[in-house]
């Protein structure tokens, strides 16, 4: 038992202190989220324009995740990586507007099929941003298109860890509190009112 106590002790010690990083990456975005306290957000883009761009052939008459991994070698030659979170098109006039988001950077690519040209429009958004966006992300939406890029993929790993790590260590200091008879009332008294609290206020936003 002692054991167990010892390696449960020094589990929730070294993965809390692991996680830590990432919960305050969590923690400082929901300000911005709850706020809308996005600084950088209204900075002015970088615009230019490319032409000679190897374009597959009908690649406007694709659609979700088959558009996207098809368009991303076209990316790939321009310089260009990120998270596509959609594709509009102009079919009347061959173009192809596809927005990319790098954290702290919105990349907007305005691509001419039948010209073979791009303008290419860069944004800095900023750090705040970049925390918003990766609190958010990869999400539920868009579920046909999230994750077509490698970084986006891992980062949903990376969350999910976060996520099971957490409850870990949650769980491990509940029993890390039990096992400990002098913080047993206090401890108590804590957690009844933050249950309270917790259920209070989903009873008053119900209502």
């Amino acid at each position: 038992m002692k054991r167990f106590y010892g390696v449960t002790r020094d589990l929730h010690l070294y993965l809390g202190l692991f996680l830590s990083p990432l919960i305050l990456l969590f923690a400082l975005s929901v300000f911005s989220l709850a706020h809308a306290i996005v600084p950088g957000a209204a900075r002015r883009p970088a615009i230019r324009t490319v032409g000679d761009i190897p374009i597959p052939a009908g690649v406007e008459l694709l659609n979700g995740r088959e558009l996207i991994d098809t368009l991303r070698p076209v990316l790939d030659s321009l310089g260009i990586h990120g998270e596509a979170n959609f594709v509009r098109r102009f079919p009347n006039e061959r173009r192809l507007l596809i927005p990319l988001t790098i954290p702290g950077r919105e990349i907007s690519i305005d691509l001419k099929v039948e010209t073979r040209s791009a303008t290419i429009s860069e944004r800095t958004t900023g750090v705040w941003n970049a925390m918003v966006y990766l609190h958010k992300m990869p999400g539920q939406h868009l579920a046909n298109l999230r994750g077509n890029w490698l970084w986006l993929r891992l980062w949903k790993y990376i969350a999910d860890g976060t996520v099971y790590l957490t409850m870990f260590v949650s769980i491990s200091g509940i029993y890390l509190w039990a096992v400990l008879r002098a913080e047993r009332r206090i401890g108590l008294i804590l957690m009844a009112a933050g249950a309270f609290s917790f259920f209070g206020l989903v009873y008053a936003l119900a209502r």
